[in-house]
């Protein structure tokens, strides 16, 4: 993963392996917990949580700033409206 978003995240949850719920029911469950504005970095491995994050960061508001793939990682980076 890249040295500047490691920087930016002021939370990180790690969903590699989990598949489809799990990676979004496990982000919206620490963002939750998380005060506005702090930064969350999501690791996962299911290709599904790619929309599915994108889908629940336009439904509740909160902002997706980055997000990527590498090796089969898939690393978001999302800000707590």
């Amino acid at each position: 993963m890249n040295a500047q978003t490691e920087a930016l995240a002021t939370h990180v949850l790690d969903a590699k392996g989990l598949n489809c719920p799990l990676p979004i029911l496990r982000t919206r469950k620490a963002i939750a917990d998380m005060p506005s504005g702090d930064m969350l970095r999501v690791l996962a491995t299911d290709p599904g949580s790619v929309n599915d994050l994108r889908s629940f960061c336009n439904q509740t508001g909160h902002a997706l700033v980055s997000s990527r793939e590498d090796a089969g990682v898939f690393e978001f980076l999302i800000r707590k409206s």
